[in-house]
């Protein structure tokens, strides 16, 4: 779901704020409410800070719109990234890219080794990134991503064109970086109970939580402190530092992530709380983020 909310308006430029997830679904909403409030003579700011994810279709309709001279501002880093991109997504509409993407698909299922030398450059970079995030091993991921390349090129009869292959790939590495982290040796983890709050018999907060002095876009928005974001989430044990990567960083659904994981959902919701709030007590610590 996205909500595009207009947020300010001048004789020259209209600013608008996008919220939620610009995906293939929801871009037509974005275009109807741009042409219902946008006069032909003004300019167009678009706010990103509360967009929370975009796909491939998303992502190519915001570059058409900054090569119409719109300004996009507040995008996250990760956003960003994707906004730079030089794929055939970021130049035109996702339908554009479909067809390179069939004879790609073609090619791979013919054997052409040319093929899959190009589906390896073109995304081995972001299925590194993935699972890096999990494993927290360099050598771990690469060989993650290998493994994830092997299934996919053995089961390329299996995918049948429901999503897009980057997704199908994404979903692939995922498990298989999943399953290195279920075949380490156990051991035991650390308690996270000293960084969630705590509660009187009441019921209240035995210490009321510390407000932050920055917004959390403004941190997000810095290099700085969104390389110790991610030295935080490194910080947490395995059981809640994958929940937290895949549905926050990974975009999974709870269900998605509850299939992967191998729980119920409720036991992920719950484990997603307890990550997150483990992760504001790290951030605070490191970031200086409470007020005095």
């Amino acid at each position: 779901m996205m909500r595009v909310t207009e947020i300010s308006r001048t004789p020259a430029a209209v600013r608008f704020r996008l919220e939620g997830r610009l995906t293939e679904a929801t871009v037509a909403d974005l275009d109807e409410a741009l042409a219902r409030a946008l006069p032909s003579n003004a300019s167009l700011l678009l706010d990103l800070r509360g967009l929370t994810f975009a796909d491939a279709a998303g992502v190519a309709r915001l570059n058409r719109l900054r090569r119409a001279r719109a300004v996009l501002s507040g995008a996250s880093g990760y956003l960003s990234e994707l906004l730079r991109d030089d794929g055939p997504a970021a130049e035109g509409d996702a339908a554009e890219a479909m067809p390179a993407e069939a004879g790609l698909l073609a090619r791979l299922r013919a054997g052409e080794r040319d093929a899959c030398d190009e589906l390896v450059r073109r995304e081995s970079g972001r299925m590194l990134a993935t699972a890096q995030r999990l494993l927290r091993n360099p050598d771990e991921a690469a060989d993650a991503v290998q493994d994830a390349f092997l299934s996919a090129f053995r089961n390329l009869d299996s995918f049948h064109g429901e999503a897009r292959l980057s997704t199908w790939l994404h979903r692939i590495v995922v498990n298989a970086a999943l399953m290195r982290m279920r075949r380490r040796k156990h051991r035991p983890e650390d308690s996270i109970d000293e960084l969630l709050p705590r509660f009187a018999e009441d019921g209240h907060f035995a210490e009321e939580p510390k407000a932050w002095t920055l917004a959390g876009d403004q941190v997000l928005e810095s290099q700085q402190t969104r390389a110790a974001v991610r030295r935080c989430i490194d910080r947490l044990p395995e059981t809640y530092r994958s929940v937290l990567v895949l549905r926050d960083l990974e975009d999974l659904d709870t269900a998605e992530a509850a299939e992967m994981l191998g729980i119920s959902e409720n036991a992920t919701k719950v484990r997603l709380h307890r990550a997150r709030q483990a992760l504001r007590t790290l951030l605070e610590q490191e970031l200086g983020l409470g007020r005095p």
